[in-house]
């Protein structure tokens, strides 16, 4: 039988809106649609999802009962500090997982968009964004998390690091509903650390979660493999590798283990 922690929930954060959809094609399709409509940031969630997508346009495999969400808000950002928002995402849902499973769970950041339960993927981010002449004026911020199923490995890439889902890894059933109210909260308290300290204490805080920190890994980019040790994040987000050739700095690729 699976469990249902109960625990009261942190406030609401203070200004922002929160839509709850029955079903919608893709939660950040949403968002991009309702920007020029809002007043203050907003939490869409659906509770199904008919064209769901991850990085570099992937079909995002989401049956219903997982958790789709985005949150749409105007980040006083440049594109490369929007994207920052990345590693914000990424604590605020550990941080909320950790509340809502409790010990025995081993959560940990993989780089530069995952989240890892017990050393499998059970969520991923990705950001998009709307806006003219460089600067960003809407900022998507889509979460889906794996919390009843995960998506058959066959259906992944060769590589990929093998799905699990919520339920599976703990047996806490737990609702897409009670997770927003986690991940909001949370979301909100990082996000103004990064207002106020800049990138800094994200990057530290993000950097004791990291996965494989310090273990050799395969960074693919568009143009090249990348193989090396993983040293650290730098100061912009990079996945910085120790490689034979030298230090490399990598600002997007897809990382495998």
């Amino acid at each position: 039988m699976s469990a249902e922690r109960t625990d009261r929930p942190p406030v609401w954060p203070e200004g922002v809106a929160r839509h709850v959809l029955a079903e919608v094609d893709s939660t950040n399709s949403e968002a991009l649609r309702l920007a020029p409509h809002l007043t203050q940031p907003a939490w869409i969630l659906a509770r199904r999802q008919t064209a769901a997508r991850g990085r570099r346009g992937r079909a995002w495999i989401s049956p219903e009962g997982n958790f789709f969400a985005t949150l749409m808000m105007r980040p006083p950002a440049d594109p490369a500090t929007a994207a920052q928002r990345s590693f914000v995402a990424a604590l605020a849902l550990a941080e909320a997982l950790d509340r809502a499973v409790g010990p025995g769970a081993t959560l940990s950041l993989k780089w530069p968009n995952d989240v890892l339960l017990n050393g499998g993927k059970v969520a991923g981010i990705l950001l998009e964004s709307a806006g003219q002449g460089g600067a960003v004026s809407h900022l998507a911020v889509g979460i889906g998390v794996n919390l009843i199923a995960a998506p058959p490995p066959d259906a992944l890439e060769p590589g990929s690091t093998r799905p699990v889902s919520v339920m599976g890894e703990t047996g806490v059933r737990l609702a897409p509903e009670t997770l927003l109210d986690l991940i909001a909260p949370a979301f909100a308290r990082w996000d103004a650390q990064l207002e106020a300290w800049g990138f800094a204490p994200i990057r530290t805080a993000w950097l004791a979660r990291a996965a494989r920190l310090g273990q050799r890994l395969t960074a693919r980019t568009m143009a090249e493999t990348i193989e090396g040790t993983f040293e650290t994040v730098d100061e912009s987000g990079a996945l910085v590798l120790a490689t034979p050739q030298g230090r490399r700095a990598i600002p997007a690729a897809d990382v495998y283990f």
